[in-house]
């Protein structure tokens, strides 16, 4: 009889038995010949007392292989093999597209219901009317006003002012709420009627009301005009592209400047402060960004875009009718005199409703000519304000 004998993998212990067999000899087969084979391992018993061993070896070697491998015997539950964990499948829900129409449909409603989207305001010396961009859906009405005659309870001196926003409507709103209580204490400290002092108190609210918001640490900026009326003296001031243009006896007359980047004076004055100006899609702008060069906030441009403003004072005698402040969405498509022309037939009379019905027609004009950008108009007369009054 020939034997034959299993010899473990391990030099010391294999982790699973190999059974000792013997087989029956055939008859040419010599007594004295002993065949020894190593046979392939066997899976441990459930009863093995080294069955963890052999649970932590093939633990091992499922995590060393690349992939999984295949077998065509299914291990035995004893054996207690291991399976990878797979992600989950993505929960795929279908989107229906009536509700996201509904859900857009209702947002766009919202946004044209809001009633800051369009601002009628008048008052015996002035009208003044407001109307978001018609073009820019689901975009928050960014253009301010103010009008307070009276400023700082003194009968004699009157504030206009005309915010464009741009990057949100919190430096636009912030100014047109602050910027009067700013102007008033400031003009209270002035003596006398004198232009170098009035436009140094102005120049100062200005940069009181850029410093106070960039405080509040809030992203955006706005462009500002402002008139300050006091003893038949005109005081106009501007940062930004909202444009100041008066009626003098029919003949428009610009008495600011817009701040762009496209100015010459302006990219040099940017540049010597380490700042650049780059053409980007057809417009200069600042640090590749902004359009305009001066204006309250627009904290992340602060060392360049300055708050700074140009200020002119004149008189007001028989020959200068009414004033107009606007934002640039007028601007951009009506040019000073054409404004003058539009507004004037209806603005001689002195008629508060003419006033209104002379911005409402400067606001569709532009609008009709493609300005998708918000549009404010801002007309006062200066006659009550002439020092012969």
């Amino acid at each position: 009889m020939s034997c034959s004998v299993a010899i473990p993998s391990s030099p010391v212990f294999s982790p699973s038995r190999r059974p000792l067999s013997c087989k029956a000899a055939s008859a040419s087969a010599s007594p004295e010949s002993v065949s020894v084979s190593v046979s392939s391992p066997a899976p441990s018993t459930a009863g093995s007392p080294l069955r963890p061993f052999g649970l932590l070896r093939a633990q091992i070697r499922e995590e060393a292989s690349p992939s999984p491998k295949t077998s065509s015997a299914a291990p035995s539950a004893a054996a207690g093999s291991m399976l990878k964990r797979r992600r989950p499948a993505p929960l795929m829900v279908p989107v229906d597209g009536a509700a996201a129409a509904a859900a857009a449909a209702a947002a766009v409603a919202a946004v044209e219901s809001d009633p800051s989207n369009e601002v009628e305001e008048e008052g015996d010396e002035f009208a003044a009317y407001c109307r978001r961009g018609r073009g820019r859906r689901r975009v928050e009405m960014e253009d301010r006003h103010v009008a307070q005659v009276a400023l700082g309870g003194d009968p004699q001196v009157a504030l206009f002012a005309v915010f464009d926003g741009h990057g949100g409507k919190n430096a636009a709103e912030f100014a047109a709420q602050n910027m009067p209580k700013f102007m008033a204490e400031e003009v209270r400290k002035v003596d006398g009627g004198d232009s170098d002092k009035i436009e140094g108190a102005v120049k100062k609210c200005y940069l009181k009301t850029d410093e106070e918001f960039l405080k509040r640490e809030e992203s955006g900026g706005a462009c500002c005009v402002t008139a300050l009326l006091q003893k038949g003296g005109l005081t106009v001031s501007n940062t930004g592209d909202c444009r100041a243009v008066l009626s003098r006896a029919g003949t428009a007359e610009a008495l600011t400047s817009d701040h762009r980047a496209s100015r010459e004076d302006e990219r040099e004055r940017i540049e010597n402060l380490g700042g650049f100006v780059v053409n980007n899609r057809g417009t200069w702008r600042v640090q590749g960004s902004l359009a305009v060069s001066r204006g309250i906030g627009d904290a992340h441009l602060k060392q360049w875009v300055v708050a700074d403003p140009d200020t002119r004072t004149l008189l007001v005698d028989p020959q200068c009718e009414f004033l107009v402040l606007a934002s640039d969405g007028l601007w951009d498509k009506v040019d000073n005199q054409e404004a003058i022309d539009i507004a004037r037939p209806l603005c001689i009379g002195n008629d508060k409703a003419s006033r209104m019905a002379a911005c409402r027609r400067l606001v569709e004009t532009a609008g009709s000519r493609g300005s998708t950008d918000d549009i404010s108009v801002l007309i006062i007369q200066l006659q009550k304000f002439s020092g012969s009054s």
